[in-house]
Parts: C-alpha cells; structure tokens; sequence
C-alpha cells in the first residue's frame, strides 16, 4: 500500500506540473523551456505571501498565506505568461528551434533573476499546521501535504477538463487545436485564444511552485528537477490530450517508484526515460493522438 500511495503522490506532482504543459504545447506547438521557471515563481510567490501574511496574523499567518498564495502565484505567473507570449513566443510561430532557443533563455534570465533577488541559498516555506501529520488508509500512512496535492491535481484538471469542453473559449481552443486556418475563417480570434491559453499554462505551473514549495527548500534550480519528467508525461500521453496527460503522468510516476524499490533514484529514472524512448520509437504519436482536420496533415 505504501508504494501504491508513493507512486500516486509522485505521479500527482508530474500531473499537477505537466497540466498547464500539456495544454500550451498542444494548442501552440510551442517548446517552452521555461516552464521550469513558472513553477519557480508560483515556489517563491507561495514564500513571499506567507511572510507577509504572517507578519499581519501573527497565529495563523503561516496557514492563510499559504492558502492565499495559491490564488495569487495562478495570477502572477499568468500575468507574466501573458507578457511572455505578446512579447516573444507570438513573434515566433512556426519557427520551433528559435521558439525553444528563446524561452530557454527566458529561463536563464529568470534564474539569474531569482538569484539576484533571493539569493543562492534556498528558502523555506512553512507548512501550515492543519498539513501536519498524515492519516492511515490500510496500514499505510499519507501525509497531508501530498494529500493536499493530490486534491490540488484533482481541483485544476477538474478545471481545465471543464473550461476545455464546456465553455465557449473551450470550443475555440479546440478548434484553433484541430485547423487553425479554417477556425480564422470561421471568426475564431487565434492570436487571442493562443494568449489565454499560454497564460493558462503558466498559471497552473505556478500553482504547481506551490505545491512543490511543501515538499523541501526552494531556489532558482526547482523547477528544473520537474522539467523532463513534465515533457515526458505530454509526449508519453499523446500531445494535447488531456486524458493521455493523466496517464502518461500516472505511468511515469508508479514505473519510477516501481524501479526504484529494486534499485537506485537515478537508475530508475534511467530505466523509465529508455522504455519512454524505446515506446516512442514505435507509436510516436504518444498514447493518444489529436484528431487534426487540416489537409496537409
């Protein structure tokens, strides 16, 4: 039972951090190295609100800024996520190399950056006290803190699940996603849809800093130790569908856990990241693959 909950609350972290990942490189084809990054902001959003709040509620500081910051890291990396694609990624469609090479250095600048105004050493962010503890399912015990990411996880693709295919906007994505010259032709504002969407995704990666804040010390490197993972579960799953996000996530998550009972962390991200290779090789499509109405597909 301890390696089943080890390999949900891994596979609930790859999940909660590919989300937003998943959507942007789906809609956009857009590599964006720095999505690492985003996570960091989201980590270092959740540390700055809860010292600010702490020094308004002296008690319960801790608990309400950290709740509080859940809300603010999605609209600060959002914001950030908006300006980055208006700027930079809109600049260039098309080209995947020079889109790549750009928001690779965005990463390093925003690295240097978090440097620069935080230090090297990490910082930490105090777990609130209603996350202490664990509860026993079996004979097995879950922290609270990965149980709260597991509902975050549950919350966001709930989200994302409902504003894909039951909205409005949802229905353009879509439609922009499958034929991007006949959705124009249809009145569909795809510069428009391509912001919000890019927006999004770094706004769940933010959300994803946060819960990853609770797992250990934060520094301008933490994104960077989800980054490959996040890219194989989009690949794994098939790009752009939401489902084989899941799965793909799911996969990764309890095979690496699995491996690991047998041998070292390192090996067992070795062995993973071959059989993903080797899979690839055979349906490189990924799990899944988008339905795509344009003609020269």
């Amino acid at each position: 039972m301890n390696l089943i909950f080890n390999g949900l609350s891994l596979s609930s972290i790859i999940l909660l951090a590919s989300l937003g990942l998943a959507i942007t490189f789906g809609l956009m084809r857009v590599i964006n190295m720095a999505h690492g990054e985003f996570m960091m902001i989201g980590a270092y959003t959740a540390y700055v609100v809860q010292r600010l709040v702490s020094g308004i509620f002296t008690n319960s500081g801790a608990d309400i800024g950290y709740f509080v910051s859940i809300i603010i890291a999605f609209a600060v990396t959002f914001i950030i996520g908006s300006l980055l694609e208006t700027f930079v990624v809109s600049r260039l469609y098309g080209r995947e190399i020079d889109s790549l090479l750009a928001t690779w250095g965005i990463s390093l600048i925003l690295q240097q950056a978090a440097r620069s105004i935080f230090g090297t050493q990490g910082v930490l962010v105090k777990t609130p006290g209603v996350l202490s503890g664990s509860i026993k399912i079996a004979g097995a015990s879950l922290s609270m803190t990965r149980l709260l990411i597991i509902v975050l996880v549950a919350v966001c693709l709930l989200g994302v699940w409902a504003l894909m295919y039951h909205t409005n906007y949802g229905r353009q994505m879509r439609a922009v996603m499958q034929n991007r010259a006949m959705a124009q032709c249809m009145g569909i504002n795809s510069r428009k849809i391509d912001n919000i969407t890019f927006a999004i995704g770094s706004g769940l990666a933010g959300i994803a800093g946060c819960s990853i804040a609770l797992l250990g010390s934060i520094d301008s490197t933490v994104g960077q130790n989800y980054i490959v993972n996040t890219f194989m579960a989009v690949v794994l799953g098939g790009v752009g569908k939401l489902l084989g996000t899941v799965l793909g996530s799911s996969i990764i998550g309890f095979s690496s856990i699995g491996f690991e009972t047998i041998t070292s962390s390192s090996i067992a991200k070795a062995i993973v990241l071959l059989i993903i290779i080797v899979f690839l090789q055979k349906k490189p499509q990924g799990l899944f693959t988008v339905r795509s109405r344009a003609l020269d597909e």
